[in-house]
């Protein structure tokens, strides 16, 4: 039976792990399922601009025997008005699975709903997952992935942020967001962490030197998402939210810090604390190759 991943919402903590463990192993070993995609073509459907999800698919993919076929939906008749729903079904015909790099997180879901072949989210405005997938690796590596990690995210709440939440909470991990009162995580997601049974729950606060205080890690993104407008008053609002060496001054000594990127040097970030001796966001990019071998090895292997 086909295994999609369009959310970690639909992946158990255990289910989770194994993909880290998978992931792990092929970053100590890079031969390790190196057979594992052969003779199999993988799609990716681009709508958004990519750097790290396109490079790393596409070198992920060649490294376990696939091969990757770079598509957007302006060059396939979806740019003429096809449907969705015809779109996967003849995917389905040629192809041996799908990322999709794109808008609405709906999207994802026809393709995983009309499809028989895996479906993987590499972008949605809702969900993030393949990124936090290298995130958790990260932590992993670091000894940092358990319970007694305090973690705060600083700025916008965006796609990023709904998956780490659901991420951190599969994990049984508390987590800080600290932003505008109007840039708080959804209603559906702050839903979504109040129904947990084992009372870990996030916590919403609009102090960022009080949100980072004795934090463990400092997590920040842009605060304009791809797609999204510019508003200069929205870049205000979030002024007091840059992550800088005075706000860093609240949180741990050794605090760790990280940043999906693409970053806005001088506006989420400073530079000097992007490139400083805290920032583990290069380690976060090159787990983003890693942790999606892991998943593509947990969604082909017999």
């Amino acid at each position: 039976m086909k295994r999609d991943f369009l959310t970690l919402k639909d992946y158990s903590c255990d289910e989770i792990e194994y993909i880290l463990e998978l992931s792990r192993l092929i970053k100590k070993d890079k031969n390790k399922y190196g057979n594992v995609l052969d003779g199999k073509n993988i799609a990716m459907l681009f709508d958004k601009h990519s750097t790290r999800t396109r490079i790393s698919f596409e070198a992920g993919i060649n490294q376990l025997g696939g091969k990757a076929l770079i598509l957007d939906s302006k060059s396939l008749q979806l740019g003429r008005g096809e449907t969705y729903k015809d779109t996967a079904e003849i995917f389905s015909l040629y192809v041996d699975g799908v990322i999709i790099r794109t808008f609405k997180q709906e999207t994802v879901e026809i393709f995983a709903k009309y499809g028989n072949i895996p479906v993987i989210n590499g972008l949605t405005d809702k969900y993030h997952p393949c990124q936090i997938l290298a995130d958790m690796l990260t932590l992993k590596e670091l000894g940092l992935l358990n319970k007694n990690l305090k973690f705060t995210y600083i700025g916008d709440s965006n796609n990023v942020t709904n998956s780490l939440i659901i991420g951190f909470l599969k994990f049984g991990i508390g987590i800080t967001v600290a932003s505008p009162e109007k840039y708080s995580p959804s209603k559906e997601i702050l839903e979504y962490a109040s129904n947990r049974k084992d009372g870990i729950k996030i916590k919403i606060m609009h102090d960022p030197a009080e949100a980072v205080k004795d934090a463990d890690v400092v997590y920040t993104d842009v605060w304009l998402s791809m797609g999204e407008e510019m508003d200069n008053n929205k870049l205000k609002e979030l002024k007091n939210y840059q992550v800088n060496s005075g706000l860093l001054m609240h949180a741990k000594k050794e605090v760790k810090v990280m940043h999906c990127l693409p970053a806005h040097r001088g506006q989420e970030i400073t530079g000097e604390v992007l490139d400083g001796k805290n920032s583990i966001i290069l380690k976060q990019a090159e787990n983003r190759i890693h942790a999606q071998k892991g998943l593509l090895a947990y969604l082909y292997r017999d």
